[in-house]
């Protein structure tokens, strides 16, 4: 059977519902914090000389930017049509087959394509302080901007690492030159960077947005984390936790000319927003509630970005409800299991390396605004899922409320 028609048949018989493979993706730097519900003995599948697994994509047609030993697949995510793991093919091969049924017309005119990814982002320790590039300053190296968002699921942080603590920008009293001084120690010293920067201890169940060109040190947390379809960044900290962080890490994505000229990193930074006075209460993102009834409740976890949005939905135990959204989306399970459309769904408590599971899905929009039929199995726990929708889902709140 060809790609074209396996696609095809698979997006039938799911009623518009692809099931996705795990996907887990090495980091060559820090430690993992191993709550990916991954095998113990599996967080080394790539080899030692990647690093250690920390991460798991969800919904991705972006190859993760991953040094040079990274397969070109790395990061991208396939669908499974079978329980069959040697029976596969790319997400990104179902949205250019399918186009507008699959992620709608809107996003198809506009983008051509799905135009996030989502991932669980598990490292142990803290992750350096960094950027993620604009679309402008990017575009001078043929890519494009990252804008993210954070969520701190419960159900995944049964313990909170060692820094449970996130930096965010720079005080507001902190001017470029003072940047620009640490930035020259790079390879002389240790330039303790997030000494002018502002900490937020995490608070689990809330999130963050984060726009592309604020500098952030993400604590030693699990994240849902809803981004923009890029991988790009620049590292202002040089030493992280006692590791040493390259000068590559902070000027790799930079045109060659420029990676010596520490002026011209310095301009990718979003100067204005990373100094707000008032950063928390612009960019905090406490849940807001969607919807609710006796069998279920729905909450806006990640909104007010013009980019993406997320929900995370929890069906009561023993329930069954119908769950309508104007928008595709994909999603994972968090906890509890039962079914999910036309496929049975359960929490993955413990994976191996390349095996199936059933707690990842993407949603057609046809089939989400007709309504997913979702049924808790369990009499005792809830069923949890995260959701993750482009820029146009229509209810998504625009704005972060007052206070």
């Amino acid at each position: 059977m060809t790609t074209s028609a396996s696609i095809r048949k698979t997006f039938k018989k799911g009623g518009g519902i692809l099931r996705m493979v795990p996907v887990f993706v090495p980091r060559r730097f820090s430690q993992a914090g191993k709550r990916l519900r991954l095998h113990p003995n599996d967080y080394y599948a790539f080899g030692v000389k990647r690093g250690s697994i920390k991460e798991r994509w969800f919904s991705s047609v972006t190859a993760a930017m991953n040094g040079p030993l990274a397969e070109p697949d790395e990061g991208l995510s396939y669908v499974a049509p079978s329980a069959d793991p040697a029976e596969k093919f790319l997400f990104r091969d179902a949205v250019e087959e399918l186009g507008p049924e699959l992620v709608g017309d809107e996003l198809w005119q506009k983008y051509g394509t799905w135009p996030m990814y989502s991932k669980f982002f598990d490292y142990g320790e803290p992750l350096f302080h960094h950027l993620h590039l604009t679309d402008e300053t990017a575009g001078a190296i043929g890519r494009k901007g990252k804008p993210e968002a954070y969520y701190f699921p419960p159900q995944l942080n049964n313990h909170m690492g060692t820094f449970p603590v996130t930096y965010f920008g720079y005080d507001p009293d902190v001017t470029p030159e003072m940047v620009l001084e640490r930035l020259k120690l790079y390879e002389k010293d240790d330039n303790r960077i997030t000494e002018l920067s502002r900490a937020y201890r995490i608070e689990l169940g809330t999130g963050w947005y984060t726009p592309a060109g604020v500098v952030h040190a993400p604590g030693s947390v699990l994240t849902y984390e809803p981004q923009w379809n890029s991988d790009v960044n620049s590292v202002h900290e040089n030493v992280t936790a006692g590791e040493i962080n390259p000068y590559g890490f902070l000027a790799e994505n930079v045109p060659q000319e420029k990676q010596r000229d520490l002026q011209h990193i310095l301009s990718l930074v979003d100067w204005e927003t990373c100094v707000d006075p008032h950063y928390k209460k612009h960019y905090f993102r406490a849940p807001l509630l969607a919807s609710q009834d006796e069998r279920y409740i729905e909450k806006w976890i990640t909104y007010a970005t013009p980019y993406f949005s997320a929900k995370e939905l929890t069906v009561y135990p023993g329930e069954t409800v119908t769950i309508r959204d104007g928008a595709a989306y994909g999603c994972i399970l968090v906890q509890g299991h039962g079914e999910f459309g036309a496929f049975e769904a359960e929490t993955a408590v413990m994976l191996r390396f390349g095996q199936l599971s059933g707690d990842e899905y993407f949603v057609s929009e046809e089939a989400a605004t007709k309504g997913i039929k979702i049924s808790n199995h369990s009499p005792w726990e809830p069923l949890v899922i995260l959701k993750h929708f482009g820029p146009n889902h229509p209810e998504a709140p625009k704005t972060v409320p007052a206070g």
